[in-house]
């Protein structure tokens, strides 16, 4: 998504919920939805088959702390 694209997204979704973004979290807004776009589009770019089934457990991991 561009990000125009987000920004009229996420401006769509807060209307349609009737919520209020307040301003100065809209641009933790726009970066957190343009982050989960790109790990959308990640999850998209694996091609799968008919015959390929969903994991019977998924066992998340912490993320790794960043280095200084």
């Amino acid at each position: 998504m561009t990000p125009r694209q987000i920004e009229a997204y996420v401006d769509a979704a807060a209307a349609a919920l009737d919520l209020k973004l307040r301003p100065d979290h809209r641009a933790g807004v726009l970066r957190y939805f343009a982050l989960a776009a790109e790990f959308a589009a990640v999850v998209e770019a694996v091609p799968l088959d008919e015959r390929d089934e969903p994991a019977l457990h998924f066992s998340p991991v912490a993320p790794e702390e960043p280095r200084g």
